[in-house]
C-alpha cells in the first residue's frame, strides 16, 4: 500500500485568481489550511506572461517564498503545447520538442518533479525531450483524460513509446474524470436552465447510468423532440464514459501524479459522479504514492446561477480525501 498525499491545483481557483479575489498567496495558503500541501500550477494562470515571455526572477523567488512560508512542496507545471495554432500553422516537430524543453526549464525553476503534457502531444515528442528532462531531474507525465483512457488507441501508443524508449522521465497523469460514473448533477441542472424539457434530462441521466450507445442517445432525443441544448445534453456522452480505476494497475509505475478532478461536492463530502472510494483503492492497491491534486471543474457550470465559492468546494473534496486516505481532518475542514 502507498501512501496517498494531498494536494491542490491552483487551476481550481481560476475564478478567484481571475476576479483578483485570490492572490498566489491566498491561494497556496488556503490549500495549506486544509492540509494539501502539494501545488500544482498552470504556468500561464499563475505566471502572467509565460510562456511568450520570460517570467522575472522576482517573480520565482516569490513563488518559493511563499511555498516555505507555507511548508508546502511544488508538484507540477502543466504546460499547454498547442501546436496546431501557433502562430497560424502547425510547429515543426523541432520546435515542438525545443518549446517541451522550454517547460522543462520552468519546472524546474519552481522547484516541481513533474511537468503535465496535454493528451494531443506526439509520444515522438515526448521520447525526443526526455533525456532533457533528465538531466533535469523532471518528469514529463502526459494526462490521460476524457474521452482517452487508458485502453485508447493514442494511450497505448504512448505507453509502447515510453517503453521502448527506456527513460523512466516519461509517464502518466491521469485525470479523474475518465472515470464519469453518472451524470454530474451540476451539469443537469445548466441543461435544464438553457431549456432541456425535464422528460429529456431524465431519459440522459438514465441512458448515461444505463451506459446506452452515445449515438443511440442522441438519436432517441432527437426523437423525442429535443434540439438545440437538448442535443448537447446528449453530446456529453461523446466526451465522457464510465471507464474503469482498475485499468490504473498495469500503468501504475509510470503514474506520478493525480488530477482529481470534480465537478461538485455535496455538503455530505460526497462527489456524485465519481467513484473516489473506488479509486482511492485502486491506487493503495498499485501502491500509489503520489499527490491526488483537486481539480475543481464545476465553475463553469454553476457561474451562470451563481457564484462559484471554489475554496469551499475544495475544502470538502480534501475533507472527503483525507478520510479515504485515512488522514484526521485538519481543524481548518473541519469548518
Amino acid at each position: 500500500m502507498g501512501t496517498i498525499k494531498r494536494g491542490v491545483s491552483l487551476y481550481s481557483y481560476q475564478n478567484e485568481t481571475f476576479q483578483g479575489k485570490m492572490s498566489l498567496e491566498d491561494c497556496i495558503r488556503t490549500s495549506a489550511e486544509f492540509g494539501a500541501y502539494g501545488i500544482e500550477v498552470i504556468g500561464e494562470q499563475t505566471f502572467w506572461g509565460w510562456p511568450e515571455v520570460g517570467v522575472e526572477d522576482a517573480k520565482i523567488d516569490e513563488w518559493h517564498q511563499l511555498i516555505a512560508k507555507y511548508d508546502c512542496v511544488p508538484v507540477s507545471h502543466d504546460f499547454m503545447l498547442d501546436y496546431k495554432r501557433y502562430k497560424g500553422r502547425e510547429m515543426p516537430f523541432d520546435e515542438q520538442v525545443a518549446s517541451v524543453r522550454n517547460d522543462i526549464d520552468f519546472g524546474a525553476r519552481l522547484g516541481a518533479k513533474y511537468i503535465r503534457a496535454l493528451v494531443s502531444i506526439a509520444p515522438e515528442v515526448l521520447v525526443a525531450a526526455a533525456p532533457y528532462a533528465e538531466e533535469k531531474g523532471i518528469k514529463i507525465l502526459i494526462e490521460v483524460h476524457a474521452p482517452l483512457h487508458f485502453d485508447h488507441p493514442w494511450i497505448v501508443r504512448h505507453a509502447e513509446a515510453f517503453e521502448k524508449s527506456g527513460s523512466d522521465a516519461l509517464g502518466f497523469l491521469p485525470d479523474m474524470g475518465m472515470f464519469l460514473h453518472a451524470y454530474p448533477p451540476v451539469m443537469v441542472e445548466k441543461f435544464k436552465r438553457l431549456g432541456v424539457p425535464a422528460n429529456i434530462a431524465d431519459y440522459i441521466v438514465k441512458a448515461y447510468a444505463d451506459r446506452v450507445l452515445s449515438e443511440y442517445v442522441i438519436l432517441n432525443v432527437q426523437e423525442m423532440g429535443g434540439t438545440g441544448p437538448s442535443i448537447a445534453m446528449a453530446e456529453v456522452l461523446r466526451h465522457n464514459a464510465a471507464y474503469e480505476p482498475k485499468r490504473m494497475l498495469d500503468y501504475m509505475p509510470r503514474i506520478h501524479n493525480i488530477h482529481g478532478k470534480f465537478y461538485q461536492m455535496t455538503a455530505d463530502y460526497v462527489e456524485p459522479s465519481i467513484p473516489y472510494d473506488k479509486i482511492v483503492a485502486v491506487l493503495n492497491q498499485g501502491g500509489y504514492d503520489g499527490y491526488i491534486c483537486s481539480e475543481y471543474e464545476g465553475n463553469r457550470w454553476i457561474e451562470d446561477a451563481e457564484e462559484p465559492d471554489s475554496v469551499e468546494q475544495v475544502r470538502r473534496q480534501q475533507v472527503m480525501l483525507a478520510k479515504l486516505i485515512g488522514e484526521p481532518t485538519p481543524t481548518a475542514l473541519a469548518a
